[in-house]
């Protein structure tokens, strides 16, 4: 992997994190494109866990809220939303358990796949604009783990994550203001985790990914700074239910995906 396309892909990978587009399926696209083998997931694993780092900034002050309250050691209002995000990462935690390589070869699988879910993804984010219940909420652990099957559904390339737990969030009546900041917290751990366990193992090394140094530092950068912009951005468009650009979006960029794999 040349310089210029871990720098597009780090790109790609931070726009689209945060934005319900999908950006495990971008860059399953962007790979393509740029002539990449798509079958091994270190440089995503790497650019995922760049957005997340930028996630810790731009919530750092409601994450050091959230430590000062769990560490009072008493069942407060951080407590709870410290456990609604353990309660929500049970799914995805058990895919990460049995079903890890059955993910790995689906990254393999190309575009067509690609472009299936993107639809998938389109037509979940529209329904949220057709359905809309008549009173919101605030997340309760029973919605906690809904959303959290949502986020384990989700790990198809293409079926965009933030998309779907946002989606999934709303359409069973959280607040608005809400269910961005906690789509994006609940993901946190399960990314720091991954990349944790692929440095243990020296996946990271250039040696075993094939990926150079400088490649990977360009790529997290890129990543890590567009990830920053596009969060911030994100969580203004939710509150102010502006998803069905994003739909069309998705829409459009799937049947070509489809008709790139078919043609």
């Amino acid at each position: 992997m040349e310089w210029f396309q871990a720098l597009i892909l780090g790109l790609i990978q931070g726009l689209t994190e945060f934005l319900p587009i999908s950006s495990s399926g971008h860059l399953v696209i962007g790979k393509e494109v740029l002539g990449i083998d798509a079958g091994d997931p270190t440089f995503e694993i790497l650019v995922h866990a760049a957005t997340v780092c930028s996630t810790l900034v731009v919530f750092r002050k409601e994450i050091a809220q959230l430590f000062f309250g769990l560490f009072k050691f008493k069942y407060n209002e951080e407590t709870e939303y410290v456990f609604k995000i353990v309660v929500s990462m049970i799914p995805v935690l058990i895919v990460g358990l049995f079903f890890k390589d059955f993910v790995k070869d689906l990254f393999g699988e190309g575009v067509g796949l690609v472009g299936i879910m993107l639809l998938i993804t389109a037509a979940l984010l529209l329904f949220t604009q057709i359905f809309k219940p008549k009173k919101e909420h605030s997340i309760s652990y029973k919605d906690a783990f809904i959303i959290g099957l949502a986020q384990a559904v989700a790990v198809l390339p293409g079926l965009s994550r933030s998309g779907s737990t946002i989606a999934t969030g709303l359409l069973v009546g959280d607040k608005k203001s809400e269910v961005a900041k906690f789509s994006f917290l609940m993901v946190l751990v399960p990314i720091l985790g991954e990349a944790f366990l692929e440095l243990l193992d020296g996946q990271f090394h250039p040696a075993e990914s094939g990926i150079s140094i400088s490649s990977m530092i360009i790529g997290f950068l890129a990543a890590f700074i567009s990830g920053w912009f596009a969060c911030r951005v994100m969580i203004e468009i939710v509150k102010r239910s502006k998803l069905t650009y994003f739909a069309i979006y998705c829409a459009i960029v799937g049947l070509v995906a489809v008709g790139f794999s078919i043609f």
